[in-house]
């Protein structure tokens, strides 16, 4: 079952388009990255989920309905810089969340565990690092036990320690079978949290789909010789590669990544009549693939 469903969603601010006829779905129990760089609707688009932002034109569903006031309460939401009051404690400062949510009273020590938080439940909220700021408010998050997480942009300004925390945390809640939406700008977070992915570049959908799938890796094998035409020829019998194109003065063979065994092909080669004067394995980075998809 799908959690979101986005159809032809447009948003215009006067004459700037933040985007434009966007359309996916959210399965549900995944990690869903929306990724893009700074300016490319990202923050709009989840404004526009939490019914803060009205769109110009498309809908959307949350389990399959339009959205109303109940389903709302169903989704946590971390939107902005953490707000507590600096003076009092994390403790209190859940409890006053869970009073103004109408629930969650009962699980405050729960979540203070689960974000790691417990032993400093008493410190006030001015004491604690970013980082611990940070999964704080996810915490307060968790309060009333939603089905569903929206984060923007959650290890935005943390050092790397609290980029860690707050990624091995998102990974921990997904494991509970929560679903959750993050935005962020980071190639590497989605990568290494997401298990599906939309990539947005200002306000179009390029693509969505699982992250292995869309952000795949590749091996790329360089061959040469000083026949090349029948380098070409020899090579398309050769059987594991995905595609193959002419590059100059080289072929490229593409592999799924980690299958490319250099000894094989030359081995082939040879028993073929074909002599290589150049073989090198090239990897193609997920940075390579995010930068060809946002800049095609």
């Amino acid at each position: 079952m799908d959690v979101l469903t986005l159809n032809g969603i447009t948003k215009y601010y006067g004459r700037i388009r933040a985007l434009n006829n966007v359309s996916f779905s959210v399965p549900e129990g995944s990690v869903f990255g929306i990724l893009g760089p700074n300016g490319s609707g990202k923050t709009t688009m989840l404004g526009i989920i939490m019914d803060i932002i009205r769109p110009t034109s498309g809908s959307f569903t949350f389990f399959g309905a339009p959205p109303t006031a109940t389903i709302r309460k169903q989704i946590g939401t971390l939107l902005e810089t953490p707000n507590f009051y600096h003076y009092l404690s994390a403790e209190r400062n859940l409890r006053i969340a869970a009073e103004i949510k109408g629930k969650g009273l009962n699980q405050i020590d729960d979540v203070l565990h689960k974000v790691n938080l417990y032993q400093r439940k008493d410190s006030k909220f001015q004491t604690y690092s970013l980082g611990m700021k940070q999964r704080l408010a996810i915490a307060s998050c968790l309060l009333g036990d939603p089905k569903v997480l929206v984060f923007d942009e959650p290890t935005n300004g943390l050092d790397p320690v609290g980029i860690a925390e707050i990624r091995e945390l998102i990974k921990s809640i997904a494991s509970e079978g929560k679903t959750i939406i993050m935005a962020s700008h980071l190639l590497d977070e989605v990568e290494k949290v997401c298990t599906h992915v939309g990539i947005l570049k200002m306000g179009d959908l390029l693509t969505a789909g699982k992250v292995d799938e869309v952000l795949v890796n590749e091996d790329i094998v360089e061959v040469s010789a000083a026949n090349l035409q029948l380098l070409e020829q020899t090579l398309h019998s050769l059987n594991g590669y995905t595609s193959i194109k002419k590059q100059g003065e080289v072929v490229q063979l593409l592999y799924p990544a980690g299958t490319a065994n250099l000894e094989n092909i030359n081995e082939y080669c040879y028993k073929n009549g074909v002599v290589l004067n150049h073989l090198q394995l090239k990897k193609k980075s997920l940075e390579t693939k995010f930068l060809e998809l946002t800049n095609k």
